[in-house]
């Protein structure tokens, strides 16, 4: 049955389309333009109450209900264990994927993240907040780095460890960020770069025109309207 995925072209949102299209599972995609607020409609916020996306709505839950699921490493395990695909049965195998879907959800997205803010995005340079984030997001690199140089993916075989934290190696040069520093991390990023069911992840949306990060969308994105009850 077909499943909702609520979505913008962001890395949260292609970890999301990219197991959705690894997987093969139908669903209905229904963009959610952070840039133009749709984050806070009333509707949306039954769904997703922190006005994040991506979110899912799956007419077909565990219980045979549907079920809706917020936050992209929640839908992730949701997908991979609907699916029997994409995360061990082993126990130590299954706790090894999870602790690196962990560190991304933990680490490579809101450091990586506050890189990107900081370098790109943020009205007034700070020195002390891009030399913070770069340098954070450096240090995680090179965990990845040594953890790639034993294994050819991050948890071992392909899983949703490594679906969730390539969409954040995607844009390393806005991160202030070399990937030829980090041999092994390169290697998995072109070989992950190929799979088919990664470049259809990417390519949802990709049409979309690059929007101006104007004063009403900077206001939804990064603005008081986060803040209001």
């Amino acid at each position: 049955m077909t499943l909702d995925l609520y979505y913008w072209p962001t890395p949260n949102g292609w970890k999301v389309s990219i197991m959705l299209e690894e997987t093969e599972t139908s669903y209905n995609l229904i963009p959610i333009n952070i840039m133009a607020g749709d984050q806070f409609q009333p509707e949306f916020l039954k769904i997703s109450p922190n006005n994040k996306m991506p979110a899912i709505v799956d007419p077909n839950g565990p219980d045979g209900n549907p079920i809706s699921i917020f936050e992209s490493g929640a839908i992730l395990l949701y997908l991979a264990e609907k699916t029997s695909r994409f995360i061990p049965e082993n126990p130590h195998d299954r706790y090894t994927v999870i602790q690196w879907l962990m560190f991304q959800m933990g680490g490579v997205g809101p450091m990586l993240g506050q890189a990107h803010h900081f370098r790109q995005y943020a009205p007034e340079k700070i020195p002390y907040a891009i030399e913070r984030y770069t340098n954070e997001t450096s240090r995680l690199y090179r965990v990845l780095d040594k953890q790639l140089s034993q294994l050819e993916y991050v948890a071992g075989d392909y899983s949703i460890a490594d679906m969730a934290i390539y969409p954040w190696i995607v844009s390393h040069e806005k991160q202030g960020q070399n990937l030829a520093d980090f041999p092994n991390l390169k290697r998995w990023f072109e070989t992950v770069s190929k799979r088919p069911g990664v470049t259809r992840g990417l390519a949802v949306l990709s049409e979309i025109p690059v929007q101006k990060l104007d004063d009403q969308a900077r206001e939804n994105l990064f603005g008081t309207r986060q803040f209001q009850q």
